[in-house]
């Protein structure tokens, strides 16, 4: 792609996001999602590949309906309520389609069907935009609507992703479907907290973020999509098999690595808010993602490929590749747990 295209088509990703941020009204929000949507579209499509272009249009129809959704959500609370404001959406039925609508652009389940199947079709460094960025301009509205929302729903939405996530997760091949289920669990654990703790959300989606980049681009430098190709990595670069490994499992929640933070922090809350039998249940649904970031640790840890591998074995890194964002993100994503006390000392004031 044209570097100048690539350019604009970047800072009108990055407008939509600020737009949407900055916006209190409904019109003004709906307006930065819609420049998000249509800038990221070129960039999804960029390969002409099949499989890209089956992606790309499954994306473009689900975000136009999310889309036409918020704005059906915020029309009919201006025709019930008389309010065009973000804070003053407050009749039930305006409030729950808005929700179903954000759901369906995170993709939450039930309505998560679109992100193991347009992730799958795109290349790394997309994937990893929209696992990422394309995050924060829907969650900035679902935080600002949450308080007017009935609770029993999000805690059934969140549990609902949590056990989604962990088990679609349980049968697949691909790296990057892995990753999208992966996604569904970790935003399942966010919804389930919106309400009580908002604070706790954003520090959860911050973690989410770094931990995803880390895992992308370390996909991206290994050049892997599958776990049989991730099972060879060891070969090209030791030291970036086992930083993969650590990566996966703080993706999982283990400690001592930074993903245990938001993990502990959100079940804690949860006991205090007296709601032991979601904390249990999302707990044990986290069993279930643990299980298959173990599985790709061990295929790419503690087995060795089987010398008839059909495909050329890759035996030498790509240098001409930039590695500092990786290692910044890879030390983050390891080592925050220890920021713990400072973190809830902030979250408190």
């Amino acid at each position: 792609m044209n570097p100048y295209v690539l350019t604009i088509l970047l800072s009108s990703l990055g407008l939509g996001t600020v737009l949407t941020f900055a916006s209190s009204h409904w019109l003004l929000a709906w307006m930065g999602l819609e420049i998000n949507t249509l800038a990221i579209i070129p960039i999804m499509a960029q390969q002409h590949h099949p499989r890209a272009i089956e992606a790309t249009t499954k994306y473009f129809l689900t975000q136009a309906t999310a889309a036409a959704m918020i704005l059906f959500a915020s029309t009919t609370n201006a025709w019930l309520v008389g309010e065009w404001e973000i804070h003053q959406l407050s009749h039930p039925l305006a409030t729950t389609t808005a929700m179903l609508a954000l759901a369906l652009k995170l993709g939450l389940a039930p309505v998560h069907f679109w992100l193991p199947e347009v992730l799958q079709g795109l290349e790394l460094t997309t994937g990893l935009i929209l696992s990422t960025w394309q995050k924060l301009a829907p969650f900035a509205l679902m935080i600002q609507i949450a308080p007017t929302m009935n609770s029993s729903l999000l805690i059934a939405m969140g549990l609902l992703s949590t056990i989604v996530g962990g088990w679609g997760g349980l049968n697949q091949t691909q790296l990057r479907k892995i990753l999208a289920y992966s996604s569904i669990a970790h935003l399942g654990w966010m919804v389930l907290i919106l309400q009580f703790a908002p604070s706790l959300t954003l520090l959860s989606l911050l973690l989410y973020m770094i931990m995803t980049s880390s895992a992308f681009l370390t996909l991206k430098t290994n050049n892997s999509l599958t776990i049989n190709t991730l099972a060879i990595s060891w070969t090209k670069s030791p030291t970036l098999a086992a930083l993969t490994a650590l990566v996966l499992l703080s993706l999982g929640g283990l400690p001592p690595l930074s993903g245990f933070m938001p993990k502990w922090l959100i079940l804690q809350e949860l006991t205090k808010q007296e709601l032991p039998l979601p904390a249990t249940m999302a707990a044990m649904t986290a069993l279930l993602s643990l299980y298959f970031y173990l599985r790709l640790c061990y295929a790419m840890t503690l087995t060795i490929y089987p010398n008839t591998l059909p495909a050329t074995a890759p035996w030498r890194l790509n240098f001409t590749l930039i590695t500092l964002p990786l290692s910044i993100v890879t030390i983050l994503a390891l080592g925050l747990l220890p920021l713990t006390p400072a973190v809830t000392a902030m979250l408190t004031l």
